[in-house]
């Protein structure tokens, strides 16, 4: 059994990790606020441009004259997994499930004779594949510098990955984040960005008459369909880090509260057990004598 300065070292150890936890709990708390709002401000913009995109391919259908980011490559042997987690950890399962997620796609695609290659975004999710996936990985982004992620940044992302495809070197590209519902739920989505895949709105087909035609306009709106899907994911993925954070400091909070109350009743039985074996020893000395 510990002694007592044992007991109160642990306690007041406890203590401090509680203080950390609830400060790291107010500071995700206060970044989710603004992380939330940029992702939900962000996402009519997002579906308006993919409901004008889904029109505009629909129209195009599979004539020959239709770009080739919306026509594909004209195979699906290489594939590109884009993987987007956090720069840091202390968040959950945030970062475990977008990596399960991405692996799981990468082993189906590998027993299908398919090949797979890797651009990873955020620390956490390169350090989890590296040793698995370390020889297919292509491009590692690094955003820990980055204090607020903007469009500029999806830019670059995008840049690269239309380069790459403009290349050759792959003919799938699919990204993995998580898409923020509530602090308490982040959930794991895949979608395929190139060739493009937008729903088909039946309202940007029968409303809108464009010109030039849509061959020219999908030519030059799909790259930057690309780069909004890629900001999109980077404004859902922060959102979800952040409130996965906050509800995993908030329960580190909780445990460290609820294993000071029993180090505390341990030290205090602990405390009248020795004070009793004193009087004991006393009352027994004194008939001693």
């Amino acid at each position: 059994m510990p002694n007592l300065k044992d007991l109160k070292n642990r306690i007041d150890s406890v203590k401090n990790t509680r203080k950390i936890t609830k400060a790291m709990q107010m500071v995700a708390a206060a970044k989710l606020r603004r992380a939330q709002e940029a992702a939900e401000e962000g996402r009519p913009y997002t579906a308006r441009m993919n409901a004008v995109l889904g029109g505009l391919a629909a129209s195009v259908g599979g004539s020959d004259s239709a770009p080739k980011l919306l026509a594909g490559s004209g195979s699906d042997q290489v594939h590109l997994l884009i993987v987007m987690t956090g720069e840091r950890g202390l968040c959950g399962g945030f970062n475990s499930s977008i990596v399960r997620m991405a692996r799981a796609k990468a082993q189906e695609l590998m027993v299908s004779g398919k090949t797979v290659k890797m651009i990873t975004v955020g620390k956490k999710g390169r350090d989890q594949l590296k040793r698995e996936y370390g020889d297919v990985m292509v491009n590692h982004v690094d955003l820990s510098g980055v204090k607020r992620v903007g469009y500029a940044n999806a830019h670059e992302i995008a840049r690269d990955v239309l380069g790459r495809f403009s290349d050759g070197e792959f003919d799938v590209a699919t990204i993995f984040y998580n898409t923020f519902v509530n602090v308490a739920v982040q959930d794991p989505t895949e979608q395929q960005i190139i060739p493009a895949k937008f729903e088909v709105s039946d309202e940007a087909g029968t409303v809108y008459d464009y010109e030039p035609g849509e061959d020219e306009i999908l030519k030059d709106l799909l790259p930057r369909g690309v780069a909004t899907q890629i900001f999109s994911a980077l404004l859902e993925n922060g959102a979800s880090e952040q409130g996965a954070r906050m509800s995993a400091m908030d329960n580190a909070t909780r445990n460290a509260g609820d294993m000071i109350d029993k180090l505390t009743i341990k030290y205090n039985r602990s405390r009248q057990a020795k004070i009793t074996n004193e009087l004991i020893e006393i009352i027994s000395g004194a008939e001693a004598l």
